[in-house]
């Protein structure tokens, strides 16, 4: 998914923020509410958790996304280094997303299996994935519009580019109108992907991450067979 044109770009930007915020609904909705694509946030829910007189393995397990997360960036920066092509990072992370969609439907079919650990095990796998694509945003900024997987940058940018745009009247600001426009189309995918993966998550389990997951795959092997 090597992005050689800026025509690209809206195209990857919009996919990869789509992948994240579908990822991050599924697993918030049917992982325990425990967010793969923005860690930090479950860092509120382990303070929560710890507060409280009633502690359990949930506020463990949110705690545990941390270490797999960092990981996960190391892993990506290592095969960013190593790979012949530089983008097989995405290529990883379509592997990993496919592998926690494929656990969460075959675990269960095991006698004994427990479900708590099925979720869990699919949850970090994603937020493995999730790591992979945050490394991607860092060591390849040029080819998105801006990060994917955490909006709060995004949406500060775009409220920035419209107060700016509003107290100029408008059209006088084209720099202004097309970092909104991106700042736009990130965020709108983010959205999109939220809500169907809550949606699906919700009615079908985690087994649907195995979408994303497939798709980035495809994409990626896609663009690699246009350029041999």
């Amino acid at each position: 998914m090597k992005v050689e044109h800026r025509s690209g770009i809206g195209w990857v930007t919009s996919f990869l923020a789509l992948v994240a915020g579908f990822c991050d609904a599924a697993t918030f909705v049917g992982g325990k509410s425990i967010f793969s694509a923005h860690v930090t946030g479950n860092f509120v829910f382990f303070a929560t958790y710890f507060a409280s007189e009633t502690r359990d393995a949930h506020a463990w397990a949110r705690l545990l996304t941390f270490p797999v997360f960092f990981t996960a960036v190391m892993t990506g920066g290592w095969v960013a280094e190593k790979a012949r092509r530089k983008h097989s990072i995405l290529l990883i992370e379509g592997i990993v997303l496919t592998l926690a969609g494929g656990v969460s439907i075959l675990l269960p079919a095991l006698k004994g299996h427990d479900t708590m650990v099925t979720i869990y095990l699919v949850v970090l796998i994603t937020v493995f994935g999730m790591g992979l694509q945050n490394a991607f945003g860092k060591l390849f900024p040029t080819q998105t519009y801006g990060p994917t997987t955490m909006m709060t940058g995004n949406v500060t940018q775009a409220a920035l580019d419209l107060g700016g745009l509003i107290r100029k009247g408008g059209n006088s600001d084209e720099g202004k109108w097309t970092s909104f426009k991106k700042q736009g189309i990130t965020i709108g995918a983010f959205l999109a992907g939220c809500v169907i993966g809550a949606v699906l998550s919700n009615r079908l389990g985690l087994g649907i991450i195995i979408i994303p997951g497939l798709a980035i795959t495809f994409c990626y092997f896609r663009e690699a067979y246009r350029r041999v």
